[in-house]
């Protein structure tokens, strides 16, 4: 009997304020939407960190005569000799935080120059000669690139040390910055969906504070008096919830797997694994913040 009472007031309560209903629903999908697309950008991010900075290099070029003929000051004492490109080659092999060290003569840079510029009308003045030799170290720990830098910058025959890093880290401040901006926009969404919940529970009891004096009076407990109030701010809430997870998958299947996966291949994108353990921490939310919310909302509304 109890159960059925409880079941037929929160039939009444969604029937009354439809109109605040949906605007719950919509307003928790749309914060908790933003919430797992936050969760699943700060893994994206994470796992393209990963990829690239495993595949960063750090280029130590050494000075060839047109450097030395320039002016150039970090060449002052002239091109690069044999002595020195073979003191740098050993001395790198001692150090445990390089993982593989390749030699590119300024030929192999030429013809790598060619193939990526080929399409540049620079590229037909420039000749062999006038390109840098260099040292492409790959490190075991990226992030250690000074230890190199501050080793071998500024020697005999080392025009500059350069790391990859400094091309990469712009895009992923980038992504960071979206990703707190999406975080941000997720938390004022979730405030205007509480005052949501709050008001639509206030309003819900109000509407029935009849019906709630006389369970007052008839020695009903506030937890049982509250509990339609509750459930009917969860249900909403799981619905709301429920929106979210269709519309984290919707994006998934369409704007990433039939469409982002196919325009840009050099980027691998989270998983399904990645998405569907982002559900459920979803769901947990959508049950328990308007729950949660309602609880608080209704302990001085219905104190008699």
């Amino acid at each position: 009997m109890r159960a059925h009472f409880v079941l037929s007031e929160i039939g009444v309560g969604l029937r009354r304020n439809v109109t605040m209903t949906l605007a719950v629903i919509v307003s928790v999908a749309l914060s908790l939407a933003l919430l797992g697309g936050s969760l699943l950008a700060r893994e994206q991010v994470n796992s393209m960190e990963d990829y690239w900075y495993d595949r960063v290099e750090v280029s130590i070029f050494l000075c060839n005569a047109n450097d030395a003929d320039s002016g150039d000051p970090n060449c002052a004492r002239g091109a690069v000799t044999e002595e020195q490109k073979e003191q740098i080659d050993a001395e790198l092999g001692e150090y445990a935080l390089v993982d593989e060290v390749y030699y590119e003569s300024s030929e192999q840079a030429f013809e790598h120059y060619q193939e990526q510029q080929r399409d540049s009308p620079i590229a037909a003045v420039v000749t062999p000669d006038q390109m840098q030799e260099s040292f492409r170290v790959k490190l075991t720990d990226p992030t250690k690139y000074d230890v190199i830098s501050s080793a071998f910058a500024g020697r005999d025959g080392v025009q500059s040390v350069r790391d990859q890093r400094s091309t990469l880290e712009p895009l992923f401040n980038l992504l960071n910055g979206v990703n707190y901006a999406a975080l941000g926009l997720m938390a004022l969404m979730l405030v205007v969906a509480l005052l949501l919940i709050v008001n639509t529970v206030r309003v819900s009891a109000f509407s029935r504070r009849r019906e709630t004096g006389i369970m007052r009076l008839v020695g009903a407990s506030s937890f049982y008096i509250q509990l339609p109030f509750i459930l009917e701010a969860t249900i909403a809430g799981v619905l709301g919830a429920v929106l979210a997870c269709v519309l984290l998958i919707g994006v998934k299947y369409f704007a990433i797997n039939n469409f982002l996966a196919n325009e840009i291949s050099v980027i691998d994108f989270v998983g399904w694994d990645a998405v569907i353990s982002v559900l459920p921490f979803v769901l947990a939310v959508g049950a328990l913040m308007p729950s949660i919310a309602a609880f608080f909302a209704l302990r001085k509304y219905l104190k008699v």
